[in-house]
C-alpha cells in the first residue's frame, strides 16, 4: 500500500451524490485525475462503485478497455457525465 492516504481531504456532499446518480444509472463520465505518478489523466470511464477504505474514499471505475481502476476521490479534478444524443 502506498503513501498517498496521507493528507486525504473528503469530498462535498453534492459531488458524493452526482458519483452515486452516474453509477446507479450506469451514465459514462469523462473524468480527469492525478494519477500516483502526480501526473493528470483523462478518460471516459464507466463508474462502477463508491468505495470507503481506511477513511478514504475511492471510485472504482472500468475503463474503455475493461481494466478496472480506484480512484481516491479527492484526487479527481473533473467529472462530467457523457451526453448520449
Amino acid at each position: 500500500m502506498t503513501k498517498e492516504n496521507d493528507n486525504y481531504t473528503p469530498i462535498e456532499c453534492g459531488l458524493h451524490s452526482e458519483y452515486e446518480l452516474a453509477i446507479m444509472h450506469k451514465t459514462k463520465i469523462i473524468l480527469s485525475w492525478i494519477d500516483s505518478s502526480n501526473e493528470k489523466q483523462t478518460e471516459t470511464v464507466e463508474p462502477i462503485d463508491l468505495i470507503t477504505r481506511e477513511k478514504q474514499e475511492y471510485l472504482k471505475i472500468k475503463k474503455s478497455n475493461t481494466e478496472l481502476s480506484e480512484i481516491r476521490l479527492d484526487k479527481i479534478i473533473q467529472f462530467m457525465p457523457v451526453n448520449i444524443d
